[in-house]
């Protein structure tokens, strides 16, 4: 993986391929960064969530251009560790990022310490993660006021978000789908009940 931009530009990383894991290519990771630029979300000193991460391409890419501080969630142990590891590579502070080795639904499912001004999400094609994803970002409070969503899926899979949420585009590259929301402001999130104990 070769950073597009930022103070790490033209930094490479090692990755990994394997089931379920697809570091973003650098033709559709750039147009991605183009899109939210063009909608005006400034990545400077911005809190960031990379869900699904894989080996944290669209993440590392946001701390190069300015972001403050991503976090990273990754079931997959060794992609999780080459997270960290890429990390370390770049000398960024410990501060400025969070490696979790966690299934992002279950993380999901707990409210964060802080929200997130913008969240990447990019799960296994063909294991209906997303929708719950969604979901569960607007219901457990992850999303500051205005957050952006950026998600990158399969073109024939249509997502169904929040309703509180507007799209801002919806666009193919190849075989990808790219869909940006923002998070209205004014919408209080929904509650998830939690389930009923005899």
């Amino acid at each position: 993986m070769r950073i597009l931009g930022g103070t790490f530009k033209g930094r490479d990383l090692p990755t990994l391929e394997g089931d379920g894991c697809r570091p973003a290519m650098a033709k559709v990771r750039e147009a991605l960064f183009n899109m939210l630029a063009a909608r005006g979300v400034e990545l400077d000193g911005a809190r960031v969530l990379d869900v699904f991460a894989g080996t944290g391409t669209l993440g590392f890419e946001s701390l190069s251009r300015g972001a403050a501080f991503v976090r990273f969630v990754e079931a997959n142990k060794t992609l999780a560790r080459r997270i960290a590891e890429n990390a370390r590579r770049l000398g960024l502070e410990p501060r400025r990022f969070n490696a979790d080795t966690a299934d992002a639904l279950a993380l999901l499912r707990k409210p964060p310490h802080a929200a997130y001004d913008l969240v990447f999400v990019d799960p296994p094609y063909g294991r209906d993660l997303l929708d719950p994803a969604l979901a569960l970002l607007e219901a457990r409070g992850w999303l500051a006021p205005l957050a952006m969503v950026a998600v990158e899926v399969e073109k024939t899979l249509t997502p169904t978000p929040p309703a509180s949420w507007t799209q801002e585009t919806d666009r193919l590259y190849g075989q990808t789908r790219i869909l940006l929301w923002t998070r209205n402001e004014t919408t209080p999130p929904p509650s998830i009940p939690e389930p009923s104990t005899p």
